[in-house]
């Protein structure tokens, strides 16, 4: 399964932003962005708002991550 928390702090690190750029982003603190690193599971309105800031369609990463499960079942 997907930690969605993890997800967010490996790509925005990938793509050498900070932690302090992303909250400015969010419009939220760095600890309310540490909090967000610790989840497994976002709310849809903020996974939206975290793939438009990251410009990366994460609700894509989910999609691929059911494919293979649904291909897995059936072998």
């Amino acid at each position: 399964m997907i930690h969605a928390g993890r997800l967010i702090e490996q790509m925005l690190h990938e793509q050498g932003k900070t932690v302090t750029w992303f909250a400015s982003q969010l419009c939220c603190t760095r600890t309310n962005v540490y909090k967000i690193f610790r989840k497994s599971n976002l709310d849809t309105e903020l996974l939206w708002r975290v793939s438009c800031i990251l410009e990366h369609d994460l609700f894509q990463i989910y999609s691929s991550e059911y494919e293979r499960h649904t291909q897995n079942k059936q072998l």
